[in-house]
């Protein structure tokens, strides 16, 4: 580590949970991230400042003028720019030392599956369901850890689903893909402007706690935030053995100690 890193990252190393060891990992870690909006904006940002040393941002989608209520990585001047481009310039301009990697693309089976294996950590940061089922497929099957997160009017959520425990649920466990789910989308019900800055930095804590090693995971444990009251509810999700996802991972999985 350089003098200047070390006093870029002086209060990260400054943390007994962390210390020059825990930093070191996240500046070799890789992160993947699935949407570069609202969710995806704080969590760009914050890995970014944090020092990860390559994030990889996926988002198909264009900055447009009513996104800029609320995804703050993004700006006037980039309207009509890719958001993963857009998100990679801001982070470049507080950390240039991070490799971001944009990918202009719709997050489907076939780029996850190029995607996920290559991360150390998968954030979920889309906008519809379809997607964060296909997102946590992939996570199951190549067996890494997902930090989810879900923002609409007041109401958000966030966990943890990491199947690299044999005791940790999947997203599937808890929201059964064949739930006749009924999508609902900030252009038609709105959303709070710092609700999704509140999930998606709890989303960028839960994976630099994973990266570097601090702390206790949300793994099996799901927490919902009441924006009108700001109130917080968590509820225990156990691993659902009939699971039609991840209900054969234990054989090829191993438990993570």
């Amino acid at each position: 580590m350089t003098d200047d890193q070390l006093l870029r990252y002086s209060r990260h190393i400054l943390l007994e949970e962390i210390g020059i060891e825990g930093q070191e990992r996240l500046m070799a870690s890789h992160a993947l991230v699935i949407g570069a909006g609202g969710l995806g904006s704080p969590v760009a940002l914050y890995l970014g400042t944090a020092g990860v040393g390559r994030i990889t941002l996926v988002d198909h989608d264009a900055v447009d003028l009513t996104n800029l209520q609320r995804q703050i990585a993004h700006n006037l001047a980039r309207v009509g720019q890719p958001k993963a481009v857009s998100a990679q310039q801001a982070v470049g301009e507080i950390n240039p030392e991070v490799l971001v990697i944009p990918v202009v693309q719709r997050a489907d089976a076939q780029l996850l599956d190029e995607l996920v294996p290559g991360a150390d950590v998968v954030i979920d940061c889309c906008d519809n369901f379809a997607t964060r089922q296909a997102i946590n497929a992939a996570c199951v099957r190549h067996g890494k850890p997902l930090v989810s997160g879900a923002a609409i009017r007041f109401d958000g959520q966030v966990s943890v689903f990491d199947t690299r425990d044999a005791k940790s649920p999947c997203y599937a466990c808890v929201f059964a893909p064949s739930d006749d789910f009924e999508e609902t989308r900030c252009a038609t019900m709105g959303v709070f402007a710092p609700l999704v800055g509140i999930i998606g930095t709890m989303q960028a804590a839960e994976a630099l706690k994973l990266l570097s090693g601090a702390g206790t995971s949300l793994a099996g444990r799901l927490q919902m935030l009441d924006g009108r009251a700001m109130e917080w509810n968590e509820v225990r999700v156990p691993r659902n053995m009939a699971c039609p996802v991840c209900k054969d991972r234990a054989a090829s999985v191993p438990s993570r100690k």
